[in-house]
């Protein structure tokens, strides 16, 4: 039991090789792949490092066999000027080359960050919408969002240092053997310690690393909304930044005191490693001068030795060192490997293999029912509903009802909980999701404002064709946006945020046109507007709905609102009420049902006219008081 706890079993060593085999091979193949000439770099530097360094301890010897000779009247002064260059061009080169080696890690260590922040860029982008739900998806991202930057290379470099501080004690114990044989092995002993702690100071890091993904992403967020254009206004209206400074400090103490903690049992591990090597290092001293008094080492071969000594000491503690890094960023590298194979399997998994039909065939929903991660509640309950080509379909309902959640999973931008979504005749879920989104268009209330110029807000709507300068100009004249861009100062090519030097900001109503102008440009056989004129006055949005049937020019649309004068046109007005369709049909159906929309409608429309003229019905005026929209 001792033995097993002590030095593990045979196959947990050989689990251990396994493993560090892998590290090494993962992490040498991503160097590869992120330069080449740099990775070789670094591999002939670390080699010429190496050769000076034993180069030096034979170089040492011959020279103190002169200065004794000297000492002792033999020899002259040009005796000594060979070995006292050869000394003088080791050690500049192994100067040099070190400082050129630097310098390749830098600029390697860069070009590795580059490559696995793409790596987990392609993830994040890629893995079904619902993940961004969920907090422990969040934890894991920020973790590998880190950890991908740097430690990966951090194997390498481990690698690096293992490779170049082996060959330097090949090179320097061979002339330690030369010198006397017993010191090169009770050398050895001293990295034992090292490794043993090495390993226990990894394991401790990456369980402080992973305690404190929360609380990091908690003090970067608390962090971010203190300095952010969007939040700077809400902060001093309110005057809540006394309460965020107060709970960034609340956030970073409490990371303080763990981190003492942890640095605490971290320096004791490491200090009882380094503590144990020393003490081997004093007995082979020891054994040198035993060696010396016994007449088994002359003094220029003991002089010799005790450079070696020092010299190997250092790299006997390189090789377990890097032992150490590449152990302690495994486990880091272990977490981010899973990041991405769990990501990309679950990309694979939620798309199809089959192509949709060239021509958009309807989207329909039955039985369609959906729960958000960690909730227990449904968003929505048991939908049908059905957006055949050419129909402008609008969707209606209180705050949460599931207007939204029900124009993502029709976009295939969600999987329903239960119930299916047909592309025409066939499943969603079965079909290629990249073919299927590239016939929809979606802008959600929530769009974003790129912070690129007008141009390019418009034409990221679709990227994998060249930007054509005549449509983007046609899409922002579609939404109404062409004059207020082409009368920025550089015009479309004005970057929109004031974030960057030159750039210039729009206004709310601008903004959301810029974003309709964006769904135009892509030329979807589907466009689905979430609520697309929130931030528009009403003169502004009487005017694109009134030319909407005109611009869509026979596509499908689903557009969300909460402003019923928008919605009258519509082929067809569909209310949700907690997640459920309640009722659906044209607005002069269901002003005739007298149900929820009657109701909501004549509410709304309360609020813009006179009592007196306002239009009425029997359950409006028994309920108007207690509902609003």
């Amino acid at each position: 039991m001792a033995d097993s706890a002590a030095g593990g079993t045979p196959e947990s060593d050989g689990r251990r090789g396994r493993r560090l085999l892998r590290l090494l091979g993962g992490s040498l193949r991503v160097s590869w792949q992120a330069s080449r000439p740099l990775f070789l770099t670094m591999l002939a530097l670390q080699v010429l490092v190496a050769g000076a360094l034993a180069g030096q301890v034979l170089v040492v010897s011959a020279l103190l066999d002169v200065l004794l000779g000297l000492a002792e009247g033999s020899g002259g002064l040009a005796s000594v000027t060979g070995p006292v260059l050869a000394l003088a061009a080791l050690t500049g080169l192994a100067t040099v080359a070190g400082g050129l080696q630097a310098s390749a890690r830098r600029v390697l260590g860069e070009h590795v960050a580059r490559l696995m922040a793409e790596e987990v860029q392609e993830v994040a982008t890629s893995v079904p919408l619902e993940h961004f739900e969920s907090a422990t998806f969040y934890d894991r991202l920020q973790r590998v969002r880190v950890n991908a930057l740097s430690r990966p290379f951090q194997v390498t470099q481990g690698m690096f240092d293992l490779l170049g501080s082996s060959i330097a004690t090949v090179g320097v114990g061979a002339a330690l053997v030369a010198l006397h044989p017993v010191l090169l092995p009770l050398l050895a002993l001293g990295g034992l310690p090292l490794l043993v702690t090495g390993r226990r100071e990894g394991r401790l890091e990456f369980a402080f690393r992973v305690a404190q993904t929360t609380n990091e992403r908690e003090r970067i967020y608390t962090n971010y909304v203190q300095s952010s254009r969007d939040e700077a206004k809400e902060i001093r209206a309110f005057q809540s930044a006394p309460w965020l400074q107060a709970r960034y400090r609340e956030l970073y103490g409490t990371y303080l005191a763990d981190l003492a903690r942890h640095v605490r049992r971290r320096a004791l591990t490491n200090g009882v490693g380094n503590l144990a090597a020393a003490v081997v290092l004093a007995g082979v001293l020891l054994v040198l001068a035993w060696l010396i008094t016994r007449g088994e080492v002359t003094f220029s071969e003991a002089g010799a030795a005790v450079v070696a000594v020092r010299m190997l000491q250092g790299q006997i503690q390189g090789i377990f060192g890097g032992v150490q890094q590449i152990f302690e960023s495994g486990l880091f590298l272990d977490d981010v490997h899973a990041f991405l194979t769990d990501g990309r399997a679950a990309a694979r998994a939620a798309d199809g293999s089959e192509e949709p039909p060239a021509a958009f065939p309807g989207v329909f929903a039955h039985g369609v029912s959906f729960t958000y991660p960690g909730s227990r509640r449904p968003a929505l309950r048991d939908v049908d509903l059905a957006l055949r080509p050419g129909e402008v379909v609008a969707l209606v309902g209180a705050n949460g009802s599931g207007k939204t959640t029900l124009a993502k999973l029709l976009a295939g931008l969600y999987e329903p909980t239960s119930g299916t979504v047909l592309w025409g005749d066939r499943p969603l879920a079965g079909m290629r999701g990249a073919a299927v989104r590239s016939q929809v268009a979606v802008i959600f209330q929530d769009f974003v404002h790129y912070a690129y110029t007008a141009t390019w807000n418009i034409a990221l709507g679709r990227t994998d064709v060249p930007v054509d300068h005549k449509r983007v100009r046609r899409s922002a004249r579609v939404s109404g946006v062409d004059d207020a861009l082409a009368g920025l100062p550089d015009g479309y090519e004005s970057r929109l945020s004031r974030m960057f030097p030159g750039g210039t900001e729009l206004s709310g109503g601008q903004w959301q046109r810029v974003a309709i102008a964006r769904a135009f440009y892509r030329d979807a056989a589907l466009v689905i507007l979430d609520e697309p004129t929130a931030a528009m006055d009403p003169l502004a949005e009487h005017d694109l709905f009134s030319s909407l049937r005109a611009t869509l020019d026979g596509r499908t649309a689903l557009f969300v609102s909460h402003r019923f004068s928008t919605v009258r046109s519509a082929d067809r007005i569909v209310v949700l009420d907690d997640g459920a369709v309640v009722e659906q049909g044209s607005h002069d159906e269901l002003m005739a049902l007298d149900g929820a929309y009657a109701e909501m409608f004549t509410v709304q429309a309360r609020s813009y006219l006179d009592g007196a003229s306002a239009p009425t019905n029997g359950r409006a005026e028994a309920s108007a008081t207690d509902r609003t929209t």
